[in-house]
């Protein structure tokens, strides 16, 4: 492998959004930065059975409803 191409992979905290704090390697930041989720499998409705909203960030959600309104979805 070539040298100094490879980003630097170093131990982050990623807590979840339930509190849970799990070490994991990643690019992200620096050696021992927290990184905190909004979304993660505790919480994605993809995970959980649907019971979950997602929050509409942005209003991308509306205006997608928005622009495809008329096509009978």
């Amino acid at each position: 492998m070539k040298k100094d191409i490879h980003p630097d992979y170093h131990f982050i905290d990623v807590k979840l959004t339930d509190g849970t704090i799990v070490k994991m390697r990643s690019t992200y930041g620096k050696d021992g930065d927290t990184l905190s989720l909004d979304i993660d499998p505790s919480s994605h409705p993809a995970w959980t059975g649907g019971n979950t909203r997602l929050m509409d960030q942005g209003g991308r959600v509306s205006k997608f409803k928005k622009k495809y309104e008329g096509l009978g979805f």
